[in-house]
């Protein structure tokens, strides 16, 4: 499987924003091995502002020190807030 520096050294050269098939080019202009280009495929097609945006949506971790209990926690704080303004109601 890829990794997020794998990701991100092959489009180091890269200018943002950039879309899918502006990352693939490069990913393919650099060499990137075949499990680089199978992530980068599997992206949707929407611009992406940085390389960490593109290695999210290609849904790899950008730090796999991180343990499961954290990466649980940090799920479990990225639900939909409610706005501060209809908290009173």
């Amino acid at each position: 499987m890829a990794g997020y520096s794998d990701v991100l050294e092959y489009l180091s050269a890269l200018d943002y924003p950039a879309g899918k098939d502006d990352i693939l080019r490069e990913a393919q202009r650099e060499g990137a091995p075949p499990e680089v280009l199978r992530a980068l495929r599997a992206l949707p097609p929407v611009d992406y502002a940085n390389g960490a945006e593109v290695a999210r949506s290609a849904g790899i971790d950008a730090a796999p020190e991180v343990g499961r209990s954290q990466q649980a926690a940090q799920a479990r704080n990225n639900r939909p807030r409610v706005s501060q303004h209809l908290r009173g109601i």
